[in-house]
């Protein structure tokens, strides 16, 4: 084992194998799923964000589905997460295995903004689709967890930055008036392997920091304390925070409850609830995590950034 890397991402004990009774009745329920799904229209998006109307000069973010995340940080276009194509998986003879979409992207490939910046959280499927990051060209830098470049090599991306838990990476701009922008990768609890074996990747919650705001990017997370850490980088505006897949993966995702409780503990003013409604990988009901989301903060309604897919909000 290379000393360099830390133990949990070499040997992770959270990590499901299919030597689990638990994950073999998973795949038979979600493969019946599946199956019934994939005769089913892809429903389309509740709305749709128009980033050519966004204001240079605010911070800006839309849900396009699942982890995938569409911010104008005053100028600069970061999209986290990119899935876009109507599966993912394991592709094989030109097919791909694997769950398909319930809902559409609320923006098609080409209906983005010029990209500047891909944060890629980890190497799961439903995070790092390599169908869609083939479409990025060459001068779109990208920021990945430890151990995950080589992923990448068949791309055309060549601006690739890997962070590993407490590192920063500074993005200089050329802007007189936002300035640059910091990337710093922070500590989760989820697991890295993209297939059974590379348990050496690694796995990141990413906080953006540009002209005086922040945004958490906290990708695929359990509950953890480490979110209670971030408060030394000052005020976080926006937590965007993954609230599904907790049934049966409680070890690895957060219910919504809990993304409410690290997101306060974070100190953030307003949370955007996402990794729902677009594909199926777990057994509570679709609708059961924005219900249990929004029920939390029946008193607090105000700091929900957003509900639906499409959606978009505006930091104040």
């Amino acid at each position: 084992m290379c000393p360099c890397y830390p133990k949990h991402l070499v040997d992770t004990p959270d990590q499901p194998t299919l030597r689990s009774a638990r994950v073999r009745r998973w795949l038979a329920h979600l493969w019946r799923e599946w199956t019934i799904e994939s005769w089913r229209p892809i429903a389309p998006a509740f709305t749709k964000p128009e980033p050519l109307k966004w204001n240079d000069t605010q911070a800006t973010a839309g849900w396009i589905g699942h982890a995938t995340v569409l911010v104008n940080f005053f100028g600069i276009n970061i999209l986290t997460d990119p899935v876009l194509f109507p599966r993912i998986g394991i592709r094989l003879a030109g097919f791909t295995i694997g769950p398909k979409r319930l809902t559409a992207p609320a923006l098609q490939f080409h209906e983005l903004p010029r990209i500047d910046l891909i944060l890629l959280s980890h190497a799961h499927f439903d995070h790092f689709d390599l169908r869609t990051l083939h479409r990025f060209n060459k001068d779109t830098s990208v920021i990945t967890a430890s151990n995950t470049a080589d992923l990448l090599r068949w791309t055309r991306l060549r601006a690739i930055t890997e962070l590993r838990w407490g590192e920063t990476k500074m993005i200089k701009t050329g802007s007189r008036t936002a300035g640059d922008i910091f990337i710093s990768a922070f500590e989760v609890k989820h697991w890295g392997a993209r297939m059974q074996r590379d348990t050496h990747r690694g796995y990141n919650g990413y906080l953006m920091e540009r002209n005086g705001r922040r945004i958490l990017f906290a990708g695929d997370t359990a509950f953890t304390d480490t979110f209670a850490k971030l408060r030394k980088y000052g005020p976080i505006d926006l937590a965007i925070i993954s609230i599904a897949a907790y049934n049966p993966w409680i070890r690895n995702h957060c219910t919504p409850e809990q993304a409410i409780e690290m997101a306060n503990a974070a100190g953030a003013q307003f949370i955007m609830p996402v990794h729902h409604q677009t594909f199926r990988l777990s057994f509570e009901p679709l609708r059961e995590p924005i219900e249990r989301f929004q029920a939390a903060l029946r008193n607090a309604p105000e700091r929900v950034a957003l509900r639906e897919i499409g959606e978009t909000f505006i930091m104040p």
